[in-house]
């Protein structure tokens, strides 16, 4: 996925998200997957409560994660994010974590949401003007917490 064209989120790892071979445990990119979200979401929409009073949430229904190179505590990891498929009450988003400095891919995910109405707890379709801000997405958009 190019840099360009995708909504970027820096990151340092912390100690505690190290397991004892001093690599970022696994289940810990199930939270950087959701961060990367949460501020891609930010991005997209404003703040969450902006959905919320619109009676709309999401909820995760899949996430799917592959590893491809350790990350150490102190890498900073730049997520690479965009939408994926885009569908009549779903979404998908794909992200790619990347090492950065040297640009090494670490993992891989997709991150499916089903669009629901909180008021009911029941799925809904995916309004026109989401679509919309979906399928644009945030290309260029870099933001850090870092520090880098």
């Amino acid at each position: 996925m190019s840099a360009d064209r995708s909504f970027r989120f820096r990151f340092r790892v912390r100690y505690g998200e190290c397991d004892a071979q001093s690599v970022v445990f696994n289940a810990r990119y199930a939270d950087y997957v959701d961060i990367s979200v949460n501020e891609y979401i930010r991005t997209l929409f404003g703040d969450y409560q902006n959905l919320l009073d619109q009676d709309l949430d999401i909820q995760v229904v899949s996430l799917a994660m592959n590893y491809r190179a350790p990350a150490r505590f102190d890498d900073v990891l730049e997520a690479r994010v965009k939408a994926g498929r885009i569908g009549n009450t779903s979404f998908t988003v794909h992200l790619e974590f990347y090492r950065y400095g040297d640009g090494q891919l670490v993992a891989e995910a997709d991150i499916t949401y089903v669009l629901i109405r909180p008021s009911e707890m029941a799925k809904t379709a995916i309004p026109a003007s989401l679509r919309e801000i979906l399928e644009a997405g945030a290309p260029g958009v870099l933001l850090s917490h870092a520090g880098e």
